[in-house]
């Protein structure tokens, strides 16, 4: 492959822009690659921006300012429950808002043509199976399921969210802003007078969102399964991620191992970018649509 990596656009350091052509040439180093087929992608959280879903990392990212609840603070104390349920409570209507953009129907489109041949997403929203990719594997779980850690039974976050409507009455009302993995901020105050609700099923049990947690493993099979897809690609494109945590980044060095190329469209660097073949610092929606509308996808 010939292409490399672009310099980085104005702001991120001192190279010019790259010119229209340069950008062209890239794109259609890409186009090539896709064009061969059987392509793995990897989507991270740059590809739901366009959908209304801010990210930690991008040019939107809120990382600074926010930090995730791990797991061990969720299971630590109801105290710490009862936050996170309060500010999910709230930042679950952009999540369930939230429909797929030209990024996500691209990647539907290329499968659907054979061209990629699996996808991986990093996401919790869902917006890939809503744009129409079948089995795509959601490598850290969904916010559209709840599961009791007790007895391990699961239901639809949809149910849920109308068994914490009816528990606290009015309490949607309240304005706060929504972080990237769907909850929201809110005063302290606030979130000490949420009411959370049991399992229904154990009557005891701790509900949990069925996502991996910081500080939670990805359960083995499923970090097994995605092994075998890189393993059975032809080449990897990173859609959106910053590869800064190894859940992600793991796949791109056994697909750099195994000498297949690896692409990169994300705003912004990442830690993949040495392993490069071809690398886009472009936004995603309309640089896949491109790319797809060009393969006749």
């Amino acid at each position: 492959m010939d292409a490399r990596v672009l310099p980085d656009p104005p702001g991120r350091g001192t190279a010019s822009p790259p010119s229209a052509p340069l950008r062209g040439r890239h794109l259609q180093a890409l186009a090539r690659l896709l064009g061969a087929g059987r392509v793995l992608v990897l989507s991270g959280a740059g590809i739901s921006t366009e959908s209304g879903i801010p990210d930690y990392r991008g040019p939107t990212g809120s990382r600074r300012r926010h930090t995730p609840m791990t797991y061990q603070e969720f299971t630590g104390s109801e105290e710490s429950r009862r936050r996170y349920w309060a500010r999910s409570h709230l930042g679950w209507e952009t999540i369930r808002r939230a429909r797929p953009n030209a990024g996500h129907r691209a990647v539907a489109r290329l499968t659907a043509a054979g061209l990629v041949r699996g996808v991986i997403t990093q996401n919790v929203d869902g917006l890939h199976a809503a744009a129409g990719t079948p089995e795509a594997v959601e490598l850290h779980g969904s916010l559209h399921r709840v599961i009791c850690l007790n007895c391990r039974n699961t239901v639809s976050r949809a149910h849920l969210d109308q068994r914490l409507r009816e528990a606290n009455p009015g309490f949607r009302d309240l304005a706060a802003r929504i972080n990237p993995d769907g909850d929201a901020d809110l005063a302290p105050e606030q979130e000490a007078r949420f009411h959370t609700v049991p399992c229904q099923v154990c009557g005891t049990g701790t509900l949990k969102p069925d996502v991996v947690f910081f500080g939670e493993n990805v359960p083995k099979p499923r970090v097994a399964n995605c092994y075998e897809l890189v393993d059975a690609a032809s080449a990897l494109l990173v859609a959106g991620s910053s590869l800064t945590v190894l859940s992600g980044l793991r796949f791109v060095r056994r697909a750099a191992r195994q000498g297949k190329p690896v692409a990169i469209v994300n705003q912004g660097p990442t830690r993949g970018d040495e392993l490069a073949a071809v690398r886009l610092d472009l936004p995603l929606g309309d640089t896949l649509a491109r790319l797809a509308d060009e393969l006749g996808a």
